[in-house]
Formats: C-alpha cells, sequence, structure tokens
C-alpha cells in the first residue's frame, strides 16, 4: 500500500458516531474468528446510516481479507529509511523520466485541471506514478472485503470503519461493485483513494479507473487540504500529508513534482 492515512478527517468522523451514541458494529477482531458475526451487527449500522440494498448484499458476500491483514501488518517497513531510500525502492528516477513525457503527451488535460484546481502537474503525476505506475498497478484485491476486514481487524478500526461505510454506500451508487478490485487496503483506482475520500472528493461519477476522472479528483483533494496555488509542491506539504502521513512519502513526492514541473 503506498498511502498510509488518506483521508484522516474520517477516523474523526468516526469518533463523532461514537459520541452521539452510534454503536459501532460488533466489537473487533484479530482473526477470522467472529468475522461473521461481527458482519451481521455491522449490516445493522450501515443500514441505520444509509446502507441500501446493494451495498448490504456486498457486505453480505465480503470475505475476511487474510492478504490485507499481511500488507496492514507491514506498513511501518515500506515508510522506513531515509527518504532517498525510499525514493530508490518507489523507482523516483523512472517516475521523474515517464511522468514528464506524460506531462507534455497530456498538456491539455493538465492545463484545464491546474486552471480549475490551482494544482500543478507535478504532484498528480508523482502521486500517479507512485501510486500505481501510471495506472499499470491498481491492485486486485476485492475492495469491499479488504476495507470491510479493516473495519473488523482490532488494529485502526475506528480510521477504516467509515470507509467501509462509504464503500457500501459507493456500491449503492454504482461507483463500485461488490466484485470490484483495487489495493490491499481498499484504495481504488489510479491514486487510490480510499472510498470515503471518493464520496468527498471525487468528481464527476467517481469512476476512479478512469484517469481524467481521477486525476481531477485527487487535485480536487489536494485543494481541499489546502494547496495553494503558485508556491509549487515544496510550499504545499500540508496539502501532501492530507494525502499521506509518512514524511518520506510527503517528501519524495514532493521532489518528484518538483523534478517534472522545472522540466
Amino acid at each position: 500500500m503506498a498511502l498510509r492515512a488518506k483521508g484522516k478527517v474520517f477516523a474523526a468522523a468516526a469518533a463523532l458516531l461514537l459520541l452521539t451514541g452510534a454503536t459501532q458494529a460488533a466489537e473487533c477482531g484479530k482473526s477470522a474468528a467472529g468475522f461473521d458475526q461481527w458482519k451481521a451487527d455491522f449490516a445493522q449500522q450501515a443500514q441505520a446510516e444509509g446502507v441500501k440494498g446493494r451495498g448490504l448484499a456486498a457486505l453480505e458476500g465480503a470475505t475476511y481479507a487474510t492478504a490485507t491483514i499481511r500488507a496492514d501488518r507491514a506498513v511501518k517497513k515500506a515508510f522506513s529509511g531515509s527518504v532517498e531510500d525510499f525514493m530508490k525502492r518507489r523507482g523516483a528516477a523512472t517516475i521523474i523520466s515517464r511522468g514528464k513525457s506524460m506531462k507534455r503527451a497530456n498538456a491539455a488535460l493538465f492545463n484545464r485541471i491546474e486552471s480549475t484546481y490551482g494544482v500543478t502537474p507535478g504532484v498528480l503525476l508523482a502521486i500517479w506514478g507512485m501510486e500505481t505506475g501510471f495506472g499499470a498497478a491498481m491492485g486486485k484485491q476485492n475492495t469491499v472485503s479488504a476495507i470491510v476486514t479493516l473495519a473488523y481487524d482490532c488494529r485502526r478500526p475506528e480510521f477504516f470503519y467509515p470507509h467501509a461505510i462509504a464503500a457500501l454506500k459507493l456500491v449503492d451508487r454504482g461507483a463500485l461493485t461488490a466484485s470490484s478490485v483495487g489495493a490491499m487496503h481498499g484504495e481504488i483506482g489510479h491514486t487510490q483513494f480510499l472510498p470515503g475520500n471518493v464520496l468527498k472528493y471525487g468528481v464527476g461519477g467517481a469512476n476512479l479507473r478512469d484517469k481524467e476522472t481521477a486525476l481531477a479528483s485527487t487535485a480536487n483533494f489536494l485543494k481541499g487540504h489546502g494547496w495553494q496555488a503558485g508556491v509549487g509542491a515544496e510550499g504545499n506539504m500540508g496539502a501532501i500529508a492530507g494525502w499521506n502521513s509518512a514524511s518520506v512519502y510527503q517528501q519524495a513526492i514532493a521532489r518528484i513534482a518538483t523534478a517534472i514541473d522545472n522540466d
């Protein structure tokens, strides 16, 4: 998983649910044991929060995602070491080279996005390249199963709970299906949005597997997290931090973005 803390706002949303008296599904678990009972209780809460037939059916069909749990336990290691080491591991030089070419090849698209959101091409290309190799690897894990498993798991249920609700609502809306696939932590599309952020920042039909929609939605996310036009990526570290909480990731994105924008 490339993004460690996309959409921290939704953790606050989960806390608000608790403060207002809403009951978060059954207690969390550390293995598949208890997952089916948790799903049954979670379905009641999801329905109370507005999830309808298709979303509830997708929840019923969700399975405990062992591979997702395994990936989640390795997250800290993925963001360890210096920014230089991180950039080397993630192929920053290739991202910069391809990013420059793609900026030229898609100039009209990036000009349109920048005029709408004030976000420069470099940061979008840096995120796109870092997350999925410019759409080459968007993931094969079932999205609903992944995000529901993480909402059940005891490590970070308060963070993933609202994203699980959001994923089911996206199924209701047709932006996802019960069989949709993505990254190990339930991220979706070219730039790897968590479901709650798709609901809040997704533009158009919120089909994040469409590159233009994904890039515009990413720009909308960054603008919503304080992106300021005219100061470049290194002047917008706060907005990049909203996308991912790992310092090495933030620094790598800023460096890659600057190299692409200065081409």
